[in-house]
């Protein structure tokens, strides 16, 4: 089989979404999308979580490579002095992601009255439910997500476009590459966040404690992963 130029670019653009798919796996990118996707009870919402993040990490990672085409190999280095602070924020996020999403957990149910007409006759029901459901509700889909893939994506994009980007002569192509490796990191989140927000589907309204047992093992998974960061970025360094 004859290998074109063209051949070779797709694979390249190939091997690019894949990575960017597997990228989207990483346990502190899992950790701080879970923590999100805990507030959430639809799962088109829990998946469109995931794909906001996905959409702050890559516009970090074309912010990144346009910085890296732009500099000379000499001048690349510097970027990763600031790297490690960088993870170390991704750290702080986290821990901030799963104190929050313990906090949630952890409140007290919201005492809600609701009038009904039945037949004629009015009567009063008296319900409670987390507020954290109030909360998501009424704010629908928050930014938030986009920022913490934004995070995410500077954190994590130096290494990988000092490793890449460098190597392709066309600054196109390069920008290209790093688009298809969004658009797979996107599509990955997406999947995990659906797959995240199964069994919160499934629990809620129905089994409380279930339900409260899982978003806390997901705001505990943030928080320790987030103090294990900052102490290998920061106190181990």
């Amino acid at each position: 089989m004859e290998i074109t130029a063209d051949s070779t670019l797709l694979a390249v653009l190939g091997i690019s979404f894949v990575f960017g798919l597997w990228h989207a796996l990483d346990a502190d990118h899992l950790a701080a999308v879970s923590a999100i996707v805990s507030d959430r009870k639809s799962l088109l919402s829990s998946s469109i979580i995931g794909g906001l993040w996905g959409l702050g990490h890559t516009i970090s990672l074309f912010a990144v490579g346009v910085l890296i085409i732009a500099l000379k190999s000499a001048e690349l280095s510097t970027l990763e002095h600031y790297e490690t602070y960088l993870e170390a924020a991704v750290g702080v996020m986290l821990v901030l992601l799963g104190l929050n999403v313990l906090r949630k957990v952890l409140q007290k149910d919201k005492i809600h009255a609701h009038v009904h007409d039945h037949e004629g006759r009015e009567h009063l029901h008296i319900h409670g439910h987390e507020k954290a459901v109030a909360e998501s509700s009424h704010h629908g889909l928050s930014p938030r997500s986009v920022l913490v893939g934004m995070v995410h994506g500077l954190a994590g994009s130096a290494g990988l476009m000092l490793l890449v980007v460098p190597t392709i002569k066309s600054p196109a192509l390069a920008l290209t590459y790093i688009a298809v490796f969004g658009i797979g990191s996107i599509g990955g989140m997406m999947v995990m966040s659906f797959f995240m927000g199964l069994p919160l589907y499934f629990t809620a309204g129905r089994f409380t404690i279930l339900n409260k047992s899982i978003r806390a093992a997901a705001g505990l998974f943030s928080l320790a992963w987030g103090i294990m960061l900052i102490n290998e970025k920061l106190i181990q360094s």
